[in-house]
């Protein structure tokens, strides 16, 4: 008996040695079980497949950053983790990083490397570090991805609605088509894969903060490969060099890709000794109210009155930040901003200090060059709590280091004008509160449609927090062009004040930003209060109920007991929304903000009700809304 355990014992201890030694076949496993990667080496190129739920949702694929080095791998290691960490914020406050691991130790040539593979049970990444000693002078991070065949491409457009559903070859097609200024034009990421059989993926990078010298990724089709080819191209530094991790997030839907965790959690943590300043939260916006004129006969502009309207309305409805845009300066040089002689905003901004209201102020690169390393200090020291910065570019270095300057400022910070799409940046640097790396409501003097929405919605979003500027509710003023910044086309912005409201939960973001007057919301201030009501930096928990492209979306949110769901519809219909996430036994008032019988978003989009009634955790809510219209819900326990 004792010798039969003795050579069971030494048959396992060999087993386990041997598989951590070297060897050029590998399995891992998502903690579920249900995602598996297999990794191989082959003709000194690593290979890897992904199967989930039985299905290969990626025949063989290549991962390269040899180049064209003969590669040995030398030894591995398989673990498990299982780490829980608390977001300062974010779409949910507990996190639990939660996968199982591939190390490999790999030398190419007279480099040596480690390669880390990790698999979730929505998700995998690869990533790999190359020691100071041994570093290239140049690094070519290469991977293909290729899904089944006759699978269909989605992809962000820059500032237009986002491009598909492609096929492989009109994806080459689009690729092919000049750019900006005669360059080649770039796909954007993230790209969204839909499979024969109605998965979902997505492909991106994460921590681009923690890969220095690399640039952003790029992305091509290879049409005779049948393959989605990355690439990231990075100069040889004198410190260890990190690659990005290539991301492919996992969803049974096109809305579980927009809550799913796997970015962020890959991401470098928090870099702040004290984040307590970071305070996320809702904005009042100067630029698309200019010319508007209120009942009472003002019109605003760029001057102290219009601003002290919109502080005082920030301050009576518990709106944290009043963001002042362009114009509010002349000229800049080096260690010089020349104000603009119709606004003291020294005034403004103690104005905003006594009534308990903080300020975010642009700035735009282009009108001239303040000097980077002393435009943080600057804001700082006039007494404003965030900069918008606008027009510098898809500057990867340039804009880590914007995001470092001004948090050694405690400056909160929203990057416009095509940014660096930085998934997971808010969990190292909680101050980069949002970014438009979308098309932002009427920018270009362009009003998106509900279409348009959606698909930003499910397909931008998925990098993290979009400025997308969302809340109009007067749209009859808009859409009659009594706004100087409002679209050139009259009649143009087809939405309802329903969908509008929310669209701002719908559209996860640090800095709400809304682009109405005061009046407009004080004249429908019960709508309003969806809105007021949001608890942006507190946001335990998130997800996407229903979710189709072209179609339809729905996103409920949770702050302590209370959820916010926020509905919208392309064509109109019914959502039937079970409330299943409610506790057991417990009875919730419901505030419903919904668009009438009448109500139309070409000719009637104003119109909307609001009534309550008295739930539990078995109901199922029909919510019904017009075409282009939207649906709320704010549900809070009874005592």
């Amino acid at each position: 008996m004792k010798i039969k355990f003795l050579i069971v014992f030494l048959a396992l201890f060999i087993s386990s040695f041997a598989m951590q030694g070297a060897q050029d076949n590998f399995q891992v496993k998502s903690p579920d079980g249900k995602v598996t990667l297999t990794i191989s080496l082959k003709n000194n190129k690593l290979n890897y497949s992904i199967v989930w739920f039985g299905t290969k949702m990626m025949e063989t694929s290549t991962l390269e950053y040899f180049n064209g080095d003969k590669v040995t791998i030398e030894d591995h290691k398989i673990s498990n983790e299982d780490k829980h960490w608390e977001a300062v914020w974010g779409q949910q406050k507990q996190m639990r990083d939660y996968y199982q691991e591939l190390e490999l130790s790999i030398s190419a040539d007279n480099s040596k490397s480690k390669f880390l593979a990790r698999v979730y049970n929505d998700g995998l990444a690869f990533r790999f570090i190359l020691d100071k000693a041994t570093n290239p002078k140049d690094i070519l991070w290469q991977c293909t991805y290729s899904p089944q065949k006759k699978s269909k491409f989605y992809l962000p457009n820059g500032e237009k609605e986002p491009l598909g559903p492609l096929t492989i070859e009109e994806l080459y097609a689009e690729q092919l088509k000049p750019g900006k200024r005669g360059k080649k034009k770039h796909l954007h990421i993230p790209l969204v894969v839909e499979t024969p059989d109605k998965m979902f993926m997505a492909i991106f990078e994460s921590d681009l903060y923690a890969a220095k010298g690399f640039n952003t990724m790029k992305i091509e089709a290879d049409v005779k490969a049948n393959a989605i080819v990355s690439k990231n191209s990075a100069v040889s530094i004198s410190t260890r060099l990190s690659s990005p991790w290539r991301v492919v997030l996992l969803g049974k839907t096109m809305g579980d890709l927009v809550v799913n965790n796997v970015a962020i959690n890959l991401a470098t943590p928090n870099k702040l000794e004290n984040s307590d300043w970071v305070k996320p939260g809702k904005s009042l916006w100067d630029w698309r109210v200019h010319g508007y004129t209120a009942k009472d006969g003002f019109t605003y502009g760029i001057n102290n009155e219009s601003y002290y309207r919109f502080i005082d309305f920030a301050a009576a409805n518990n709106i944290e930040y009043f963001l002042i845009d362009d114009a509010w300066y002349t000229d800049v040089e080096p260690g010089n901003i020349e104000m603009s002689k119709e606004l003291d905003l020294a005034k403004v901004i103690a104005y905003a200090k006594k009534k308990d209201v903080e300020i975010f102020l642009y700035y735009d690169r282009r009108k001239g060059d303040y000097g980077d390393e002393k435009l943080f200090e600057y804001y700082k020291s006039i007494g404003v709590k965030g900069i918008k910065y606008g027009f510098m570019g898809n500057k990867t270095d340039f804009t880590r280091d914007a995001i470092q300057l001004s948090a050694e400022s405690n400056l909160l910070i929203n990057f416009h004008d095509g940014p660096v799409p930085l998934a997971g940046i808010t969990r190292t640097y909680p101050n980069a509160i949002t970014r438009e790396y979308c098309h932002a409501q009427q920018d270009s003097k362009k009003a998106f449609t509900p279409k348009a929405f959606v698909r930003m919605a499910l397909i931008n979003a998925i990098q993290g927090p979009l400025d997308m500027n969302n809340g109009i509710f007067d749209i009859s003023g808009v859409n009659a062009k009594e706004r100087l910044k409002g679209p050139r086309k009259p009649n143009s912005l087809h939405t309802t004040v329903t969908a509008e409201a929310a669209r701002t939960l719908i559209i996860f973001s640090g800095l709400v930003v809304l682009p109405d007057a005061p009046e407009a919301y004080e004249t429908k201030q019960d709508l309003f209060e969806f809105i007021k009501k949001m608890p942006v930096d507190k946001w335990d928990e998130s997800k996407v109920l229903h979710a189709k492209i072209d179609g339809y979306l729905s996103t409920a949110r949770r702050s302590g007991k209370e959820w916010f769901i926020g509905s919208v519809h392309v064509n109109g219909g019914v959502l039937e929304i079970p409330l299943d996430f409610l506790e057991e036994d417990k009875n919730y008032t419901i505030t419903y903000y919904e668009d009438k019988e009448q109500t139309n978003s070409k000719t009637n989009p104003e119109a909307y009700q609001i009534r309550t009634e008295t739930v539990k955790k078995d109901a199922i809510i029909k919510a019904k809304m017009v075409a282009g219209g939207g649906h709320c819900m704010w549900i809070k326990p009874i005592d």
